[in-house]
């Protein structure tokens, strides 16, 4: 498949085709009316000169009941039951300069009055002719003993275009902030960086090509975790590993057959990349630019913020930021019963995708993310789908690819 490297811009919302009925009003907001709040959508973006049509869907968290309008001007009146409310937009946008792309935007709405505005800001989508995340386990499997094997987990990354691709210099992070955790948090850079805790390198020396449609997998340990009492996946063909061996609690080794992935950094003790088990994180790959090294990204994208805390007080933090820009993919992982917010912007990815429906469901073990499967290339493999919506790319709570080993 020919991916463009292209902009998308969506949040247009056209005329009122609202799909669902009613939502109830917030639990959490007292003394308020009943009766439906006239609700301006004001959608608005960087260089987006008119609204084509933009999809909104507005979610009452409370009840879990949706309503979706399509408008296709920058704003549009409906008619809403009060109650808070997330909205996600996606849909076609006109430039300033004619061109119509797709774009998106997400907001979040305590909707309390008779008469009440919501502004959507809208971004651009980006695409690139490079690796896509196709597939994330991220939950690990419990052994037949009922308690939890923390390894065997892994990315897989696939040639979604129509050329070779070289995995030397590709960057694996996953997000600094928790989707079910929504801070005041200062500044906020979504727009332009990702905040990172964690950022692994394939190392350019250890590049190496990959066939349109095939596939490479990044694993912690690259080895067979099914056995006798762990029905893990079998790992040992993965392409790539990023074992820890400085955290002896661990317990994980090298496979000297498989090169190694290269943590460049890490928030958490001993350098470690650890994929959180209800998947309450978001993951994306990069690549630096020409001019970029390690050692320069470290001097100069370390991002400091803070934000008011329950105790009253301020906390402040560390880390480090990729550039949206620099972005090849991205995917928000979150779970329905506790989302909040997005850590990646929404050009990168306006919804989210999980691993089960409740907070720690135990249903979620040995269940992955995997992206959907739309035709067929002319050699035979797969072409999946990427509109940098994971809502509506990925498959939630999906058997994983490799029950059956790593079979290219």
């Amino acid at each position: 498949m020919k991916n463009k490297f292209y902009l998308l811009a969506l949040l247009a919302v056209m005329g009122l085709a609202t799909t669902t009925v009613s939502c109830s009003s917030d639990d959490n907001i007292e003394n308020i009316s009943t009766a439906p709040s006239k609700l301006t959508l004001n959608l608005s973006g960087e260089n987006i000169a008119a609204i084509k049509s933009v999809t909104i869907d507005l979610k009452e968290t409370n009840t879990g009941e949706t309503t979706t309008v399509v408008a296709t001007s920058a704003n549009t009146e409906i008619e809403l039951k009060k109650g808070s409310y997330t909205i996600t937009a996606n849909g076609t946008v006109e430039l300033t300069t004619g061109e119509e792309i797709e774009a998106a935007g997400n907001a979040v709405l305590d909707l309390t009055q008779d008469n009440q505005n919501v502004n959507i800001s809208l971004g651009i989508k980006s695409f690139s002719e490079d690796f896509i995340i196709e597939e994330v386990f991220f939950t690990g499997v419990q052994t037949f003993e009922g308690k939890n094997y923390n390894s065997g987990k892994y990315f897989k990354l696939t040639n979604n275009t129509d050329k070779t691709l070289n995995t030397g210099g590709l960057l694996i992070m996953k997000s600094a902030f928790n989707p079910a955790s929504n801070y005041d948090i200062s500044p906020e850079i979504r727009s332009t960086d990702f905040a990172v805790s964690a950022v692994m390198m394939i190392p350019t020396n250890l590049g190496k090509d990959v066939a349109s449609g095939d596939f490479v997998v990044i694993a912690d340990m690259a080895f067979n975790h099914n056995n006798a009492n762990t029905p893990g996946y079998d790992l040992s063909n993965a392409d790539y590993e990023y074992p820890n061996l400085d955290s002896p609690a661990l317990g994980q080794v090298d496979n000297p057959q498989v090169p190694d992935a290269v943590v460049i950094y890490s928030a958490a003790n001993f350098n470690m990349f650890i994929l959180h088990n209800r998947g309450f994180e978001s993951y994306a790959i990069a690549r630096f630019p020409a001019s970029e090294t390690v050692e320069s990204w470290l001097t100069n994208y370390k991002y400091d913020y803070e934000y008011p805390n329950s105790a009253g007080n301020t906390t402040s933090k560390s880390v480090y930021k990729i550039p949206n820009a620099w972005i090849l993919d991205g995917v928000n992982c979150a779970i329905e019963a506790v989302w909040e917010h997005n850590p990646l912007h929404s050009s990168i990815d306006s919804g989210w995708t999980a691993c089960g429906t409740i907070d720690s469901d135990p249903s979620r073990y040995g269940k992955t993310v995997r992206r959907k499967i739309i035709g067929t290339m002319e050699n035979g493999k797969n072409i999946y789908k990427d509109t940098n919506n994971s809502t509506e790319d990925f498959v939630k709570s999906s058997v994983s690819s490799f029950q059956n080993g790593i079979v290219h």
